[in-house]
């Protein structure tokens, strides 16, 4: 028999093994391989656990590819019809004014038939934290344009690219609730590679902080992939977020203590 040895166990910064948090439920997660909704909402929900709020988090599930939000997150959760996220939680935020209040958004639902609820509840300063996922295309429905797709970005509604003099510009809408007097806290990240996971962990953890002290609306973007609307690997996905879309949708913080970051 070979001879065995106990060993330390040894916890470096390079070694560390994370374990799954009681926020997010068993139920096998629907996105596809490779897409940044699953990091995502890991990292809010080790948000919510590691500031120990589970019992008092409320959430509100879109419509869009996180539609089934409320089946991952072991919190209270609200369906909102699309678009209108911002609107339900408003109302429950008023309602429950102690409690922490999130929306789940994607490009879709939240720059396009859901820009009025955004710009509203922002321009209000309700006293909740909006997560938009931006992907920069209609996920859900078939890979379409979004108000997001970028100029000559081919999807399955312009297929010969985005033309800029017959379909406008993307919306960018982070900028434009920037400059809203009721956002406290706005920035841009993405969770393609551990050191960016990082970042974007500690804005989610920001943004739900500020709930405490009743500062306004924090707003956090992360852009991700959509590898199976891009019709890419996942691997090639996100180098092509890298080259295309990060130039346009510039990673980083946009309002902070509510004044804009110059």
């Amino acid at each position: 028999m070979a001879e065995t040895f106990d060993r330390p166990e040894i916890r470096t910064p390079e070694n560390l093994v994370y374990s799954k948090t009681n926020v997010l439920t068993d139920n096998i997660m629907h996105y596809c391989p490779g897409c940044g909704h699953g990091t995502t909402h890991r990292l809010l929900a080790e948000v919510i656990e590691e500031m120990g709020i589970q019992s008092e988090t409320i959430g509100i599930a879109p419509v869009g590819c996180s539609v089934l939000a409320y089946n991952y997150f072991d919190v209270d959760m609200q369906e909102a019809a699309h678009g209108r996220a911002p609107a339900v939680a408003t109302a429950v935020k008023r309602l429950f004014p102690n409690k922490f209040v999130f929306t789940y958004q994607g490009d879709g639902d939240l720059a396009a038939i859901g820009t009025a609820e955004t710009i509203h509840a922002c321009n209000r300063g309700e006293n909740m934290t909006i997560i938009f996922v931006n992907n920069g295309i209609y996920g859900m429905t078939g890979g379409q344009m979004a108000p997001t797709t970028l100029p000559g970005m081919p999807t399955s509604t312009s297929p010969y690219g985005r033309e800029v003099a017959t379909m406008g510009n993307p919306l960018k809408i982070t900028e434009l609730i920037a400059q809203l007097p009721g956002t406290y806290y706005v920035t841009r990240q993405s969770v393609h590679t551990p050191a960016n996971v990082r970042k974007a962990k500690k804005a989610i953890r920001q943004a739900m902080e500020n709930q405490k002290l009743n500062r306004g609306l924090s707003f956090v973007e992360v852009v991700s992939n959509c590898n199976s609307g891009w019709k890419l690997s996942p691997v090639k996905a996100n180098k092509w977020m890298e080259d295309n879309m990060f130039p346009f949708y510039p990673l980083g913080d946009i309002k902070v203590n509510g004044e804009l970051v110059k």
